[in-house]
């Protein structure tokens, strides 16, 4: 009964994607559990690369069954048009499954989406302004439209025109914007229901019985840790969990199902949007990492913000996701620096020291990272596929993470391509 959840360990971008697409090639069944088309994962295979949004990335493997779960909500639009890009490349996608309980991301989600930051100005908190947030709660409000609403023409008319009903006062009075045609939204999203209903299944059944017979299973979440709505760095945050709980909750199976937790990490900081980032650095160092690291999020197109390796956030990862081992990636973007850097505590604004993660937002947003300086290496460790032949320096750099947060590394990224990692991965 093999199941590995697959999370992000940072603020997301962590490189996932490239995670999941090679454990994906041992695996069975890979199952997303929540986020939108607000994340991104780019696969590079051979000499092609991929940009997913919403689709897993084991769909690149013809033998994988590929699940989106109830925990995530899906753009129509979005997903048909990632489905066309992939068979034209001749990406297979019959092996899909897509969870009737999700919900969808409807037009006036993202038009909500779009004018709250508007209107919030400065004080806006950076979202991608796809309508994750608006559907999410749409869905908490129980007034959400669902993939299965897709198979029944009546009921997706009378959901949209009961949840336009006040949408469209706020359009109109608060944003100043055109009121949305009922009819005309549910035109649009049917004349793309054919194009999507076979695809949708029964995911939690599907996932139980992958268990029963002993396949295995990947759940992988999109953004990370420190976006989670619960446990990130509130209100700069995503609109669900991306934590390891919630791949129980958004595919529909009991944690008891659950062997094992894989965190990624870069083996340095990145963050899109905005929000606190205490190890931010822009200097030579940063520059290096952005350039190197070609740091530029796959679904927004925007520059990711860079920085020193935090482990008081790793290890705060590590506890809520109940970590069982741990990925590095980017390790190879560090070459070429005289020193590297790790937070390993903050000073609060009162000038307590921590080595914890503060509970509170002011203390940090206020905090002030202190650093252990190691030795950097000039190696190109670029396609090193075994830990005993990184230089020494890097695997003193690896071996202070490892002891700081308490897990083992059993995953190192040291270059772009899909089979460019040290892999020792247990599922």
């Amino acid at each position: 009964m093999p199941a590995t959840v697959v999370i992000g360990a940072q603020w997301g971008d962590e490189g996932k994607g490239k995670v999941i697409d090679r454990l994906a090639e041992r695996s069975d069944v890979v199952a997303r559990y929540q986020g939108g088309n607000n994340a991104g994962h780019t696969i590079v295979a051979g000499d092609q690369t991929y940009a997913l949004h919403l689709i897993p990335s084991g769909i690149l493997y013809p033998t994988t069954l590929c699940i989106i779960g109830n925990g995530v909500v899906v753009d129509p639009f979005v997903l048909v048009r990632e489905l066309d890009q992939l068979e034209e490349r001749g990406v297979d996608t019959s092996n899909l499954r897509i969870s009737g309980a999700a919900h969808l991301i409807m037009p006036y989600h993202v038009e909500m989406d779009t004018q709250s930051e508007i209107r919030l100005g400065k004080l806006s908190i950076g979202t991608t302004r796809r309508g994750i947030g608006p559907a999410y709660m749409d869905k908490a409000a129980r007034i959400g439209i669902r993939v299965q609403d897709l198979l029944d023409d009546s009921i997706l008319r009378r959901k949209i025109a009961i949840a336009l009903d006040t949408k469209n006062d706020i359009l109109e009075k608060i944003y100043g914007e055109p009121r949305l045609d009922a009819d005309a939204v549910a035109d649009q999203v049917l004349a793309v229901a054919p194009r999507i209903a076979p695809y949708i299944a029964d995911t939690s059944l599907i996932l139980d019985t992958a268990i029963r017979d002993g396949k295995t299973v990947l759940f992988e979440g999109a953004q990370g840790t420190l976006l989670d709505i619960d446990h990130g760095t509130y209100p700069f945050v995503t609109s669900s969990n991306p934590t390891a709980g919630a791949a129980c909750t958004g595919t529909g199976i009991g944690p008891t199902r659950i062997d094992h937790v894989l965190g990624i990490s870069k083996a340095y900081t990145t963050r899109v949007g905005e929000g606190p980032f205490p190890t931010e650095i822009d200097d030579a160092a940063g520059r290096h990492m952005a350039e190197v690291g070609h740091e530029v999020g796959t679904t927004t197109g925007r520059a990711r913000r860079c920085g020193w390796l935090d482990l008081v956030a790793l290890r705060y990862a590590v506890r809520v996701n109940g970590m069982t081992q741990l990925g590095l990636t980017k390790l190879d973007v560090l070459s070429g620096l005289p020193e590297v850097q790790l937070c390993t505590a903050y000073t609060k604004p009162d000038g307590e020291v921590s080595a914890d993660f503060p509970w509170h937002q002011s203390d940090f947003h206020g905090c002030t990272p202190i650093y252990e300086t190691l030795e950097g290496w000039d190696e190109d460790i670029v396609g090193v596929k075994n830990l005993d032949d990184l230089p020494p320096r890097a695997r003193a750099y690896v071996d202070r993470i490892a002891q700081f947060t308490g897990v083992p590394i059993t995953l190192i990224g040291t270059g772009q391509g899909r089979h460019e990692v040290i892999d020792s991965v247990e599922l």
